[in-house]
């Protein structure tokens, strides 16, 4: 008898997955071939099949073709959002990126993790929201339930397990404020 974990009693929550089994399984074929093979340029095709299985895809929205979404009917890009190469939105709950934002390479936003305490190693998720004009840098982890505020700077390799408030930059493990972003326009 396991005194911490067994996972043979672990099961996914009926409806969970938001999705049929077949569903999912097409979605991961789709985007294994034709989203993973696409030549680069091709982000209106990357955009269109995304929103194809339910996500909701805004405007100028550039997905890289190694980049990879588990469940896209969980997932809300705003305008002109850039998603990196193998970036990965782990959306066993929602993700919210607003507008204007970049999600650079290698970034992987979690929503979901089990609960320690729980022998049946049962989800524990929560939605992530990251708010416009955000720029989450390459190597970033974003852990469940976590808000990153508006025109926020994630330093690269830094890992964030809390929320950051609004116009800040910040970077690390843990993760440290570096101070306010000046927004200036170009010359």
């Amino acid at each position: 008898m396991a005194k911490y974990q067994d996972l043979s009693r672990f099961r996914v929550p009926e409806g969970f997955r938001g999705r049929s089994g077949l569903y999912v399984q097409l979605w991961w074929l789709v985007q294994a071939v034709l989203i993973g093979l696409s030549p680069q340029p091709l982000y209106g095709w990357r955009a269109w099949l995304w929103r194809r299985f339910g996500a909701e895809v805004g405007q100028g929205v550039k997905i890289r073709p190694s980049a990879r979404v588990t469940y896209p009917w969980k997932v809300r890009l705003g305008d002109h959002v850039w998603i990196g190469d193998r970036a990965e939105l782990y959306s066993l709950d929602r993700i919210e990126i607003g507008d204007n934002a970049c999600i650079s390479q290698d970034c992987y936003l979690c929503t979901g993790s089990h609960d320690p305490r729980s022998v049946d190693f049962r989800y524990d998720c929560a939605p992530i929201r990251i708010e416009p004009e955000v720029w989450l840098a390459a190597g970033c982890f974003v852990g469940p339930g976590v808000t990153v505020g508006l025109g926020t700077v994630i330093g690269a390799r830094s890992l964030v397990l809390r929320d950051v408030p609004e116009g800040r930059m910040a970077a690390g493990n843990p993760l440290r404020d570096l101070g306010a972003r000046e927004a200036r326009d170009s010359d």
